[in-house]
């Protein structure tokens, strides 16, 4: 009995029909942990779901991925909804994936937009409140696991960037029961007793509950009430804590924060010499202008001659002192003639004038007698003549209108 042998495209579409046909495979809602998990340039998303012990290849399109709520990696364990059906053309099957969560996401992203909401309200995220990260630390403190990855990196980046700083860590639990608590005593500590000048808090990536503790109340106020100031560098680029927001600096990863919190001395020296060779032209340009300059002002005359100016002031003053003394002659002369003129006037008024054309002057007890009625009979007066005076005695009053005798 001959079998018509069929094409291997045929089988494929054959099983590919077969499987499209069952209802159960049409929508399945599987979970299990990513793996090779690759974001296309087209905006796909392909990956492999497996367990303990088996695995299956996902693809999820781009039309679906803007309903994702988070960035799926390697190593997260996931819930995905969507159906099983065979790409033909490689006789593979894998899961079309429609929505996916994060397993056990429901209840913890919901309690992370609550306490999100909550702090953002009562300011724990202002910029306000952030602190500037110290240039030149001397010690940097480290909050992680002590067998981890992360303090390996750190420790690698900060020594290679600045040898000189001191790392100092404080071990803690990063995941699990327990360690919030542990973290945010550990801050306190680093805070109470000055054991750094910055802090940084950090784990490697995981899921959502791996990162659970950095997302409890008790750590974020306590990063928020450190004086010391505090770089997050929790999880992997795409994953955001609590721990993040109220932090005073978001490192993407461990190695990043590193990078933020030690300067690199080999670029801090190169800055110094850029400045010193800055500085050093600079000074060279200013001496030599400063040398034109003296160069110019000793060509001028007031240096060639320095008495030439004084001596041009002397011969100003010598003609201002002649002018005020022949300001104060003139005055003088002026004066001098307008009082001989005044005193001309006053001895033409003068009374003594009179005694020149033969009059006299007669005076009682020192005072002139100007009227015949000042003096009495046997009154003794003084007459004031141009040579001296005489005494006399009055022995008759006559009156220019009427004439008394008195015996």
């Amino acid at each position: 009995m001959d079998i018509k042998p069929i094409t291997v495209q045929e089988l494929n579409r054959y099983i590919k029909e077969k499987v499209d046909g069952d209802e159960f495979l049409n929508n399945v809602y599987v979970k299990g942990e990513i793996s090779n998990f690759k974001l296309h340039y087209t905006g796909h998303m392909y990956f492999t779901l497996k367990d303990e012990n088996s695995l299956i290849k996902c693809i999820m399109f781009k039309s679906y991925t803007p309903h994702l709520q988070f960035m799926p990696k390697d190593g997260m364990k996931v819930l995905v909804l969507g159906s099983v059906s065979v790409f033909e053309r490689d006789g593979v099957y894998q899961i079309y994936c429609r929505a996916m969560r994060q397993e056990g996401m429901g209840t913890l992203y919901e309690e992370y937009q609550k306490l999100k909401a909550k702090l953002e309200k009562e300011g724990l995220f202002d910029k306000s409140h952030k602190k500037p990260i110290p240039m030149f630390p001397k010690t940097i403190g480290v909050l992680t696991s002590s067998t981890g990855a992360v303090i390996r990196d750190i420790i690698n980046v900060s020594t290679r960037r600045n040898p000189n700083v001191h790392i100092r860590l404080l071990p803690v639990p990063v995941q699990g029961p327990g360690a919030s608590q542990q973290i945010a005593d550990s801050i306190k500590k680093m805070n109470d007793e000055n054991l750094a000048d910055v802090l940084i808090i950090g784990r490697g990536g995981g899921s959502l509950e791996d990162l659970w503790p950095f997302n409890e109340e008790i750590v974020a106020r306590a990063i928020y009430d450190s004086k010391l100031p505090i770089i997050s560098a929790v999880g992997h680029e795409t994953d955001f804590t609590i721990a993040d927001f109220v932090a005073d600096l978001r490192a993407p990863t461990p190695s990043a924060a590193a990078e933020l919190a030690v300067p690199n001395i080999a670029d801090v020296i190169y800055t110094i010499s850029t400045y010193q060779n800055r500085y050093r032209v600079a000074l060279k340009r200013r001496l030599e202008l400063m040398k034109l300059r003296y160069e110019k002002c000793m060509t001028r005359r007031v240096f060639k001659e320095p008495l030439q100016k004084i001596n041009e002031k002397s011969i100003s003053l010598d003609m201002l002192v002649k002018s005020i003394q022949n300001s104060i002659n003139n005055k003088v002369t002026k004066s001098k003639a307008d009082a001989v003129k005044l005193i001309a006037k006053l001895d033409a008024l003068s009374p003594l004038k009179t005694l020149t054309r033969g009059y006299s002057i007669a005076e009682k007890d020192g005072k002139v007698v100007a009227k015949i009625e000042d003096v009495n009979i046997n009154d003794e007066l003084e007459l004031r003549l141009i040579d001296g005076k005489l005494k006399a005695k009055v022995v008759e009053k006559i009156s220019s209108q009427l004439t008394e005798t008195y015996l």
